[in-house]
């Protein structure tokens, strides 16, 4: 099986285009997703499982403040980044997920945790960080999350959102809406992977959408939404707008069609990304992989921060469409 070992990522989907990005940051972007692909393929390499490799090639993800998770979280409306993450194992379809924390440093090593160390699935807010910290997780100040560029981001939002209220008479208010949201990026990242086993493996991490409220959770932590592994069809990483992610169940949506209609990875991911998502007008992209190594990355929006590296050690990072 070591010919097959694969490990595919994603850092987000959203409003990203050339003309919106320098070369210092294109060049950042690249390099961080290259370390966190040459990190996961290390343990690949020497005989590690395809959990052992996405929880690593997130951490690192989760470590940069580049990306909506982690150290990069965005804020909610009240100013705080609360971070969501979860995790499947394709061979017992064990699954581990935490959602609403806001002291825990890599979010997807003790979703990880709760799969393997609970007998639950889901845990939230303070109680998943008392789990965390029974299990010797480390334990951060919440400041550590903070980040200038989220913070002007919340405050531009806020902005925004103040004189689309002094405007809410006009007719053009929902066009307005939807102008703003779409200048938002998604930036969960994922990773899905294939170890020499023949296991499959998918993980995301999060830090939801900037001024969010009320506690909102999105795909990212639920199991079957913005996550999937199961063995016998593919593992899925979903990253886009949560809410309409979580209404199409995307992730096992595309297991399904594999199982149950015996498509391929590809022509399933397909069909729900840039069929079904796009009906809904729900935009955002997924990777999934395979139990043969063969992966799909399709994205309705404008671009995708995503890579991939295959057993002879061959890998390609791409962003924009």
């Amino acid at each position: 099986m070591n010919n097959t070992i694969t490990l595919v990522i994603h850092g987000g989907a959203g409003t990203i285009t050339r003309k919106n990005m320098t070369p210092e940051k294109e060049k950042a972007y690249t390099e961080k997703l290259n370390e966190a692909l040459q990190t996961g393929y290390a343990v690949l390499k020497k005989g590690g499982t395809s959990l052992d490799a996405v929880e690593a090639a997130i951490r690192v993800m989760e470590d940069s403040p580049l990306f909506n998770a982690g150290k990069g979280a965005v804020f909610t409306n009240a100013g705080k980044n609360e971070l969501d993450a979860s995790i499947m194992e394709g061979k017992t379809l064990k699954a581990g997920s935490i959602a609403g924390v806001t002291t825990i440093k890599n979010p997807i090593t003790v979703a990880r945790m709760v799969m393997e160390k609970s007998e639950h699935v889901m845990m939230t807010g303070t109680g998943a960080e008392q789990f965390a910290k029974e299990k010797g997780a480390e334990i951060v100040d919440p400041s550590y999350f903070h980040t200038d560029m989220r913070y002007q981001q919340l405050q531009k939002i806020k902005e925004e959102e103040k004189t689309q209220l002094d405007h809410s008479e006009d007719k053009g208010s929902l066009e307005e809406e939807q102008q703003m949201f779409e200048g938002k990026k998604f930036g969960t990242v994922g990773a899905v992977a294939l170890d020499q086993y023949g296991n499959l493996a998918a993980a995301t991490s999060t830090g939801g959408m900037t001024n969010k409220r009320y506690g909102r959770v999105g795909d990212a932590p639920i199991i079957g939404a913005g996550t999937y592994a199961n063995n016998q069809t593919c593992a899925v990483s979903a990253t886009g707008h949560g809410e309409y992610f979580i209404r199409a169940v995307v992730a096992y949506d595309i297991s399904a069609l594999m199982q149950y209609k015996g498509m391929s990875v590809k022509q399933a991911a397909d069909e729900v990304v840039m069929k079904k998502l796009v009906k809904m007008e729900g935009e955002g992209g997924v990777i999934a992989l395979d139990n043969k190594g063969n992966f799909a990355m399709p994205f309705n929006s404008e671009g995708m921060y995503r890579g991939y590296i295959k057993a002879d050690g061959k890998s390609e990072v791409l962003i924009y469409k």
